[in-house]
């Protein structure tokens, strides 16, 4: 695992330093904008979907430079969706990665115009001839990620949660629906990348869908356990949240020990997924062991 979190945080440096090459530099009239954006997109994190989108396009063959670019869009997207989470008309948070949220930093008009920039950006990035010189791959990128960031997508998820199923309602299949979209399409997105990058075949697409579906429901299911045993200074972000508005979670519906066993069942199947592509999808393997394992 040492080995594992090595290349993550390699990874993570490596997107910083080219977000922080694609950004605009604050400056003008439109300054505490743009300072909003990098405040958001370059701070601390694991970067783990830029990390699965190079993973997967490594092991394909894809290029770095697309594959790079790529991740950084996915990063700018996901940044966008953190800012507006986080506002008091949807979870209210304070703190996001051990730091005040955007709307805190600086204040609430700011971090919405933030997070439409930072959506915006993320398709200027993918349309770049330097993403890939194929028009219709741009093409299918911006695509996918317009899918998985809207209505039937990450924003959808959103909009299920905002509606707070509860413990009166305790129906998994919504808990997974809404996980599937809010959280898991964006995941998907990710590992989708790479294989569009490389030009894959069906086979290989579906192969990682499957893996990519079960790596987002693994990663919702251990957030669910963090928030109900993690520490606020362990998570860097506020816990407890879920029980204290009554929602119902993974946690609430099958129990601390079934959650952690349904989790390590999707490990398993997550991880036979990748069968076809043998060695080469080690990285891909490990990936699955690091979000059963994570504490933050």
């Amino acid at each position: 695992m040492a080995g594992f979190q090595r290349q993550l945080e390699e990874s993570a440096d490596r997107v910083t330093v080219a977000l922080d090459a694609l950004l605009p530099r604050p400056d003008g009239p439109e300054k505490p904008l743009i300072s909003a954006m990098r405040y958001a997109a370059l701070g601390p994190g694991k970067r783990i979907r830029p990390f699965l989108t190079l993973a997967a396009g490594r092991m394909l063959g894809a290029e770095e430079r697309g594959l790079l670019r790529t991740g950084c869009a996915i990063e700018c997207l996901h940044a966008y969706s953190l800012i507006h989470d986080d506002l008091p008309c949807m979870d209210d948070d304070d703190v996001r990665r051990g730091r005040p949220t955007v709307h805190i930093a600086y204040d609430e008009a700011t971090a919405v115009l933030a997070g439409d920039a930072l959506q915006t950006a993320a398709f200027e990035i993918l349309t770049g001839p330097e993403t890939h010189a194929s028009s219709s791959v741009r093409v299918e990128l911006v695509a996918g990620l317009a899918k998985a960031s809207g209505a039937q997508g990450m924003a959808g998820g959103q909009m299920i949660d905002m509606a707070s199923p509860t413990r009166d309602n305790d129906d998994i299949g919504l808990i997974t629906r809404l996980h599937r979209m809010k959280t898991g399409a964006l995941i998907s997105f990710a590992v989708e990348a790479g294989a569009i990058l490389s030009r894959a075949d069906s086979d290989v697409r579906l192969a990682l869908e499957g893996y990519a579906h079960d790596l987002g429901l693994i990663y919702q299911i251990v957030d669910d356990l963090l928030d109900a045993e993690g520490l606020p200074d362990q998570t860097g972000k506020a816990t407890g949240k879920d029980a204290g508005q009554g929602k119902a979670t993974f946690v609430t519906i099958l129990g601390v020990q079934a959650a952690r066993e349904r989790a390590a069942h999707l490990g398993e199947q997550a991880k036979a997924h990748l069968d076809p592509f043998g060695e080469g999808a080690a990285i891909l393997r490990a990936a699955v062991d690091f979000v059963l394992d994570r504490r933050v």
